[in-house]
């Protein structure tokens, strides 16, 4: 099995003349998902009996339409930071912010 290199979006660049750094993000698809979402799913999970379900779920859903609804990631960003001389950053492109690259961490 041959793991896909990870590709990140430059959300910050810091050039202190010598040395370039840049602060990258994972660049995943985010799903979101409503509070509301969650709690009917927590509750799906917590109460194994159909028939309390069925009597709560509806109670639930009433009270939860009233309340505004906020959008919860629901995946975690990696975020990575890189300090690195102005050549070889030059030699990589010069990725400005809101770039993409595509990074390669392995253990060998």
């Amino acid at each position: 099995m041959q793991d896909e290199p990870v590709k990140f979006k430059v959300n910050q660049l810091t050039d202190t003349g010598n040395n370039i750094t840049l602060l990258l993000t994972e660049d995943v698809e985010l799903e979101s998902v409503s509070q509301q979402q969650m709690m009917l799913e927590a509750v799906d999970r917590a109460v194994v009996d159909k028939e309390v379900k069925e009597q709560i779920r509806p109670i639930l859903e009433a009270l939860l339409r009233s309340q505004p609804q906020t959008v919860v990631r629901s995946y975690a960003q990696t975020s990575i930071q890189i300090t690195l001389p102005r050549r070889r950053y030059e030699k990589i492109g010069r990725p400005q912010v809101g770039e993409r690259l595509i990074i390669d961490i392995k253990k060998v």
